[in-house]
Order: structure tokens, then sequence, then C-alpha cells
């Protein structure tokens, strides 16, 4: 194991209270939260796992991840530009996918630098800060495409239930208000995590489960209290994950009861089909997520394997998958990427 270096905190006075947590052979003192908020012990850096269990078949995989990034981030960047060029899809169902492809390009980007370099390079080494930055985007992202989600559902709610006043309901400034309160919601109430994270004294071990930062993960290295990390972590997650599955539900609820009160079978379907890009969509996002949370909280006893493996889903598989569903279920998109490269064949 490799050898961690510890800041350690001055030893305590003559009359104060203080513990001594044993690391190795090394008894390390240690001082309550109160006589300095960041004045415990961190190791310099973490230490990032590829697979579990597969080390030897990290160079493998290396390729497949690679094939991932590529089609997360080309065709996000595909549907971006078509976006912004295509004038017929300058309305908002698509500026709410333009969003939901940057949150996908910024989430790639965010895990792309760790993960190569774990798995090609063999290079696990993060440090201490660039670990905390990395957490915060990681979540931060995540909450946004959540959010961004819950946007797509009351657009598609507004066109199908109150289809005359779409126009005037979803105007230019109101996408720009939804897209800047998504993005401050998620940056402002994941602000206090790197904090409370970094309060805590690490002295148990520096090696992470996952191949980039995660603070579940992180804060299993602790050694001290972390009820405070798990409160606010379970409320982020119910306050906002939790509501967003919750109205997207409900909007899908409401849609499907103005739909079935469409008297025309063939005009049922036509409403239902403009959904079916944006349910695929949902169902790549929340299941995976859905998975990683049950596994985390139940399956204390599941190889370890299991664990990386949800996680790994849940961040890679929504960023590869949205172009794709969105490029092969929406004809107005596959018109503007075919238009868009058509100067290039010719």
């Amino acid at each position: 194991m490799p050898c961690v270096s510890y800041s350690l905190a001055p030893a305590p006075q003559k009359g104060q209270l203080s513990k001594v947590l044993q690391v190795g052979t090394y008894k390390v003192p240690w001082l309550p939260p109160a006589m300095g908020l960041f004045n415990v012990s961190h190791p310099a850096s973490f230490l990032l796992t590829g697979i579990p269990g597969l080390e030897s078949s990290h160079s493998w995989l290396a390729g497949p991840l690679c094939v991932m990034y590529a089609v997360a981030l080309g065709g996000n960047t595909v549907i971006l530009q078509a976006v912004r060029v295509e004038p017929s899809l300058h309305e908002p169902m698509y500026y709410f996918l333009s969003m939901l492809s940057f949150s996908d390009v910024a989430m790639s980007m965010a895990t792309l630098p760790t993960v190569l370099r774990t798995f090609c390079l063999n290079a696990r080494s993060i440090a201490f800060d660039a670990c905390l930055i990395q957490m915060f985007l990681i979540h931060s992202f995540s909450m946004m495409e959540s959010g961004i989600l819950l946007a797509m559902s009351f657009d598609r709610y507004v066109a199908i239930c109150d289809p005359l006043h779409y126009a005037t309901v979803l105007t230019n400034g109101v996408i720009a208000g939804i897209g800047v309160a998504v993005t401050a919601r998620s940056f402002i109430t994941l602000f206090p995590l790197p904090f409370l994270f970094k309060r805590l004294p690490v002295c148990r071990s520096n090696v992470l489960s996952h191949s980039y930062c995660l603070h579940p993960d992180m804060m299993k290295l602790a050694c001290a209290d972390i009820t405070i990390n798990s409160i606010y972590g379970l409320f982020v997650l119910v306050s906002t994950f939790g509501m967003d599955m919750f109205f997207i539900f409900l909007s899908y609820v409401l849609i499907l009861r103005s739909v079935m009160a469409i008297a025309s079978r063939k005009e049922r379907l036509k409403a239902l089909n403009t959904c079916v890009s944006h349910i695929l969509a949902v169902l790549a996002f929340y299941v995976p997520m859905i998975g990683v949370s049950v596994v985390h909280r139940f399956g204390k006893h599941a190889p370890r394997y299991i664990h990386v493996l949800m996680s790994n889903v849940y961040l890679f598989v929504p960023p590869v998958l949205n172009p794709l569903i969105y490029s092969a279920k929406t004809k107005e998109i596959r018109r503007a990427i075919v238009r868009m490269f058509r100067p290039i064949r010719m």
C-alpha cells in the first residue's frame, strides 16, 4: 500500500479535550471540530480505482471507454451545432435539447481526465483539492441534467395540453430564465458539499472506489462522524432529484389524461410520439441513478465491482444515449444533421 503523508493538527494543550486516532502503527492526535473547522488531517492526494478484480484488463477496457467518450462528445456537439445553425430548430423544445446536450458534454469533460488516466496510463493519483472540484462538478452537472429533463417535461405538457398558448408561455426570455434557474439551483445547492467534506479528517485510507470522485465514496474514508454529510446528501437527493422525478411523473399523468380526451386514435398517437424521445432520455438518466442509490444503501454485501459498474453506467450511459435517442426518434434533428453535413460531402 502506498505511503500516505498527513498534515497533522497541533497537539492539544493541557486541559483541552482530545482523541487519538490509530492509523496503521501511528497514533494521530485529533482535535474536535470546534477548535478549528478545517484544522484536520487530509491526504495530499487520493488514489482512484478502475474496476476491482479487472486491473489487468484496464488497457483493454480503455478502447470501449474512448469510443463511449467519442460518441458522447461528438454526438452532443453535433446536436448543439445543428440547433445553432438550423433556423427550423429555433423552438423551445430544441433549445431545451441543446441545454441537455451541453450538460452531457460538461459531464463527460468532468470525468474524462481521471477515467482515461486511470485506464489508459494507470495514473491513479489525484490531488485532494482537484478531487473536491471534480466531485462538485460531477454532482452539479448531474443535478443540472435532472432539472433540464424536468423543464423538457414542462415543454411537452404545454405543447400537448395548451398548444394555443405554447408560443406565449415558452418565450425566449422564459427559456433563458429556466436555464439560469436550473444552473443556479445546481451550483448553490451543492456549493456547501466540498466544505462539508473538507472539515472531516481522512486517515483510514486514501483509496477511492471509482476512477472519479463522488461524495458518497469520499466520505466513507473519513474517521469522524459523517452524520451531517449524510443528512445533507439525503436532503439534496430528495429535494432536487426526488422532486424533479415527481413533477416529471405528474406532467405525464396530465399529458396522458389530455391525450386520452382526443377522439382520433391517429391524433392520440401523434401527440404521444412527440414525447417518446423525452421519455427514453428520462429512463436513461433516472433508472441507473435509482440503481446506484439502491446498491449503495441496500447492497452493502454486494461485490465491489457491482457498485463500480452501476456508478459507471449512471455517469457514462446518458451522455452516450441522449444524442442517439434524439437523432433516431426526432426527424427534425435528423434532417438538420443531414443538411449540416451535406456541404462537407460535396
